[in-house]
């Protein structure tokens, strides 16, 4: 007689892992190994323990939920570097009180700051591009201590990550009040737009709550991070407000320590626009060639056929 051990009474088996995540275990834990740590996996591979093998080094509990979602977008041949920066990253900011990894801890303390493209490049942060030089990053921390988040922290999350930059966003706009001022440049009114920290470029999406903005929208100078300088685009005068606000937006830039962009932006209808305007020396003489775009100048066309008011 053949006895069957009834299903209920089977031990549990540990399910099969991917070999891919097996692959970047091993991975993990040769980089470990070399930085001088011992380490061991939870089960399911969500946890990641670092314990040290040399004087000096603290134990470290890394979550690598984010750290495989990454991988997963990645070639392999890129895995050895995004597993160095990740373990390097998760020592540097072991102190930290809040867990970048816990959206419920950190939520509160996300924001946005804008850089230039150019000086990200090959930086691994969570943004977007806000125009062709200029990406909004999303940020942790609040003041002074602010860093930018990495993809593999914001990759834990239950959210992705167009929607934790809209959570930073409100977050700015909640939080925080821009100060309004009235300035004259050189016979051209413009609005300047300035706050307590460095995310002022939050508030263009809510611009018209600090000055009114007309149908054809407004010219914007960032020439700071925590500075937007504004004028609306409406009359002719406007070709010439270009022309103060880009001078302005370079100086400023150049002087300021939170230097941004020295150029002129067209905000519309909730999108930014570069109206690229270079200042060329020749001959021993300055101007200013501005190179609209096809958009804009339609809209100069149609402002300068409007009769007078």
């Amino acid at each position: 007689m053949r006895f069957f051990r009834r299903h209920r009474d089977r031990p549990a088996e540990t399910p099969r892992r991917p070999v891919e995540e097996v692959d970047l275990d091993s991975l993990l834990a040769l980089v470990g190994d070399s930085m001088g740590f011992e380490c061991s996996f939870a089960p399911d591979g969500a946890v990641l323990s670092l314990t040290g093998s040399l004087p000096g080094r603290k134990d470290v509990t890394i979550r690598l939920t984010g750290l495989r979602r990454e991988a997963v977008r990645r070639a392999r041949e890129d895995w050895p570097m995004l597993v160095s920066e990740h373990l390097s990253h998760a020592l540097a900011v072991a102190d930290e009180p809040l867990d970048a990894c816990d959206l419920t801890q950190i939520r509160p303390l996300l924001r946005t700051r804008v850089h230039l493209a150019d000086e990200l490049e090959g930086a691994k942060v969570v943004g977007r591009h806000l125009t062709t030089d200029l990406i909004e990053i999303l940020t942790l921390g609040y003041g002074g201590a602010v860093r930018p988040v990495r993809p593999e922290e914001a990759g834990c999350w239950p959210i992705p990550a167009g929607q934790a930059l809209d959570l930073a966003l409100l977050n700015a706009r909640d939080d925080e009040r821009l100060t309004v001022a009235r300035v004259d440049l050189g016979g051209v009114d413009v609005w300047r737009l300035s706050g307590p920290t460095a995310g002022a470029a939050a508030h263009l999406r809510n611009l018209d709550d600090y000055v009114p903005v007309p149908d054809d929208g407004a010219l914007v100078a960032l020439p700071s991070s925590g500075t937007l300088v504004v004028h609306p685009v409406q009359g002719i005068g406007v070709v010439r407000a270009i022309e103060r606000l880009r001078l302005y937006a370079q100086r400023e830039a150049e002087e300021h320590a939170e230097g941004l962009s020295s150029q002129v932006y067209w905000w519309r209808a909730g999108r930014l626009t570069l109206i690229r305007a270079d200042v060329i020396a020749r001959n021993g003489q300055t101007r200013l060639v501005v190179a609209p775009p096809p958009e804009f100048a339609r809209v100069l066309a149609a402002i300068a056929t409007r009769p007078p008011r």
